[in-house]
């Protein structure tokens, strides 16, 4: 939405002065934002940004690298923003130079815009370490949304990457192309990863870590030159001689603020741009924030400072100056899966004491440094729960002698032993927080503001993500702010998704849509890849993950029998004596002599105590032993039968009436239709039991409408019935539609099966499934689009090539022999007396 061109000096309003800002970053419309808060009719606005594009979250590029998240994800302040403000933008055309006698700016384009009060927010500039190939095509930085799509592009050919520094950016960018599937190796100086943040001992635990996902972690190398082969980069020579083949080198080795500028308009310029406690200059009209400044001898490269300066900057622009003190920061790693924080001074010294926790087990480390009773720094791996309470105590320099002795144990245990305790109420340590506390260090939110905004109406995590902003970054907040939720809404919080379980912060939903955007096909992988906080697993997720990765992937994925649950493994049915119950199917219902006979001679040859009927039409052989069950499967093989799928998330039965070849009142062939269904449905894996019914008549005798799928027979056709259920909670059908063939009616009842099986939770029902999504959900899946039927049709049947093979008669083969063995006689040990 650039503004015009105008080589005119006009003011834009009588009574308004001219602001413009140089940048179009965070820093740049952050200050913006602050000024608008306190003085919205003060000043007539214009911001000029190099990058073609509005203002987004840099912070959050590693995530779009790493293809958790969209542009449009980490947008910040959108057109229309600028629009409702009444900003000129003028993006994609820098300013070049500073007039500050004539108080204008001149961009590349040639545009002169004068102004009142001028901001610089030019950020910093990537460092390029000195060595020779520095400058080939194939060596990037990682900077801007433009560094990112040049790793995008590389990352798409695949190959090797190298990545040069080991700190925050640099381990983000090789998470990011590690994900997007290139070799990845970090090559730092020192010793240790993110030695600024890290101590030796976390530093360490980092480096396994990454080791672990499969990224070459090269500390105490140093490069000498980047290798050339045909125009482009090939690799990375190191002073010791190992050569390291590279399709794509990222200098990620520091930053320095961008100062040129500043400098050629005379301003004063040391390491940065020198600004007083308003954030100020050397000239009264020029002010400055963010990474190209120097405040008190000290330039920050994190996103907090900035923050903290802003609300200085807009203090002072607005006539109520505060000042700006200095910040204190703290660092979180954007690596999904890695909890890592860092605040403060770790390096020891005179009066300096470490306290220092390790719990092998669970890959925590935890380091506090006390001197003078007042906390001065904090590292934490693997558990980084308590980050922002150390963070606090630090920044406020709060006397901690009374909780010393507990203060490496967390808020909850340390405020216990002083009498302060909220073990009793885990939200207490969140009470606890002041106002001031930050909260999201992303976005610069405070306690303060997160509870302002929940009690003006956001009663979600989402509804406070979308008006303040905080947890709507890296997400490492979520905790917090679902905690400021309960506090100050009670029973009034409306819960977001549900995560699978407590080994992952993903949704059912959000897993199944990764499986397929990253080709997931194994469940370590699915593991590795969404950062799974167990090393296996539980048995919440295993068997979900299982059956995911089976539905996104038949014929390709194998199923793990270790993820099932003891009856799929068993395929039979355990009773609370330990025998097993062995279902047959038949198929519609029907059955004949032969299979009766073999029936009858099973349950004598093995002693089976019972033979029921089942509501589903069924004949279920209770009492058999876990070792005779090969050889009962064999026999009824042997008969034609097959496994009826009892003990499974699948299909169970088609339970039908006799229909019209019997019935006087029948319309249409339910048996017939029903028998077909089956033979077409069976060995389908599902999220939860499945059963489908046919009923010959309006009557209804099958009960089909109670069933997951029902098929209601009537003079003009079939009605088709869904989301039904029997059980504690009985839940009527839901009409779907109606047809005039059995073709027609067995083509939507594949499409709407796998509808479902694309689409629900592992262990949701379809009566459950229909009711939190909506039947016009389902409807608009399948009718929407007058292709949708037959393409969901074809994805079932395609899946059902691979599943309609009987267990029954692999294991009666002998495959899987060992779960079948009869547990070992245990007698006492008599032991002899030695004459």
């Amino acid at each position: 939405m650039n503004a015009p061109m105008n080589f005119e000096n006009p003011r834009q309003e009588a009574t308004r002065e001219r602001l413009v800002v140089i940048g179009n970053g965070m820093a740049g419309c952050r200050a913006v934002e602050e000024i608008l808060a306190r003085d919205p009719d003060r000043y007539s606005i214009a911001i000029f940004g190099a990058e073609p594009r509005v203002n987004y979250n840099r912070i959050m590029l590693s995530p779009v690298l790493a293809g958790e998240k969209a542009f449009a994800d980490i947008v910040i302040n959108p057109d229309e923003w600028y629009a409702e403000n009444g900003i000129d933008l003028i993006s994609g055309d820098p300013v070049e130079r500073i007039d500050r006698t004539t108080q204008t700016v001149i961009a590349r384009s040639g545009r002169v815009e004068p102004y009142d009060r001028l901001l610089i927010a030019t950020g910093s500039d990537p460092f390029i370490i000195p060595v020779p190939g520095a400058n080939l095509p194939g060596v990037v930085t990682f900077r801007d949304l433009d560094d990112v799509d040049k790793m995008l592009a590389a990352a798409e050919k695949g190959g090797n990457a190298v990545v040069i520094g080991g700190g925050l950016l640099g381990l983000e960018a090789a998470h990011g192309l590690n994900l997007r599937g290139m070799a990845v190796t970090v090559i730092h100086l020192m010793p240790t990863l993110m030695e600024r943040q890290l101590d030796e001992a976390a530093g360490y635990l980092l480096k396994s870590e990454l080791e672990r996902r499969g990224q070459a972690i090269l500390t105490g190398a140093d490069t000498a030159e980047i290798v050339e082969q045909d125009g482009h980069v090939a690799g990375v020579r190191l002073k010791d001689g190992r050569e390291i083949p590279a399709d794509i080198v990222v200098m990620a080795v520091g930053i320095r603020p961008a100062t040129a500028l500043a400098r050629t308009a005379g301003l004063e310029v040391e390491r940065g741009i020198v600004v007083d406690d308003h954030m100020v200059t050397s000239d009264p009209a020029i002010m400055a924030v963010g990474e190209c400044v120097q405040h008190q001898g000290t330039c920050y490269g994190l996103v907090a400072p900035l923050w903290d300066m802003c609300r200085a900057l807009a203090d002072h622009a607005t006539g109520a100056p505060s000042g700006y003190q200095g910040s204190v920061t703290s660092t979180k790693l954007k690596v999904s899966g890695i909890d890592l924080f860092s605040a403060g001074d770790f390096s020891g010294g005179d009066g300096a004491e470490d306290i220092v926790m390790r719990d092998a087990a669970r890959g925590v480390y935890k380091r506090v440094i006390v001197k003078d009773d007042r906390l001065v720094g904090a590292v934490l791996y693997g558990d980084t729960a308590d980050g922002s309470w150390y963070f606090d105590l630090l920044r406020k320099g709060e006397d901690v002698s009374a909780i010393r002795d507990a203060l490496i144990f967390g808020q909850a245990f340390a405020l216990t032993a002083s009498g302060e305790g909220a073990l009793a109420d885990p939200n207490a340590a969140v009470a606890a927080l002041s106002d001031d506390a930050e909260v999201c260090g992303c976005n610069g939110v405070s306690k303060g503001a997160v509870v302002t905004t929940i009690r003006e109406g956001a009663c979600s995590l989402d509804a406070v993500r979308s008006q303040c902003k905080a947890s709507a970054s890296c997400g490492s907040c979520t905790g917090l702010v679902e905690s400021l939720l309960r506090l100050t809404l009670g029973d009034d919080i409306q819960s977001g998704p549900k995560t699978l379980c407590k080994c992952t912060s993903f949704s059912h939903d959000d897993v199944r849509r990764l499986i397929l955007k990253k080709e997931l096909k194994a469940i370590p992988q699915v593991m590795q890849e969404l950062h799974w906080a167990t090393p296996d697993g539980c048995s919440s997720c295993r068997p979900a993950l299982n059956y995911y990765l089976l539905c996104a992937w038949p014929g390709v994925y194998e199923d793990d029998q270790k993820s099932r649950f003891v009856n799929e493994r068993m395929h039979a049915n355990i009773q609370k004596d330990g025998t097993y119950s062995v279902v047959p199917r038949m198929w519609g219902g029907l059955t004949s002599p032969r299979e009766l006979r073999a029936i009858a001679d099973v349950v004598e040859k093995y002693d089976a105590p019972m033979v029921k009927v089942t509501g589903g039409q069924r004949l279920d052989i209770f009492g058999i032993r876990k070792e005779d069950l090969p050889a009962v499967w064999a026999d009824l093989n042997a008969a034609g039968m097959v496994s009826g799928h009892a003990y499974g998330k699948s299909l169970r039965t088609v339970k039908t009436c006799v229909g019209s070849e019997w019935c006087r009142f029948g319309t249409q062939d339910s048996t017939g239709l029903g028998v077909k269904i089956e033979q077409m449905t069976w060995g389908s894996w599902m999220p939860h039991k499945f059963k489908i019914a046919v009923s010959g008549c309006p009557r209804n005798c099958a009960e089909a409408t109670i069933k997951d799928f029902g098929v209601v027979c009537v003079d003009s056709g079939y009605e088709l019935h869904v989301g039904g259920n029997g059980g504690i909670k009985v839940r009527a059908t839901d009409l779907l539609c109606k047809v005039a063939t059995e073709d027609e009616a067995m083509e939507v009842c594949a499409a709407f099966i796998q509808l479902y099986r694309e689409q629900a939770h592992y262990l949701e029902r379809t009566a459950p499934w229909i009711e939190r999504v909506g039947l016009d959900h389902v409807k608009a899946g399948l009718f929407d689009d007058p292709e949708a039927v037959a393409r969901l049709a074809a994805r079932f049947r395609h899946s059902q090539q691979f599943m309609q093979d009987d267990p029954w008669t692999r294991r009666a083969q002998g495959e899987d022999a060992e779960l079948h063995q009869h547990l070992a006689e245990v007698r006492p040990l008599v032991l002899e007396t030695v004459q």
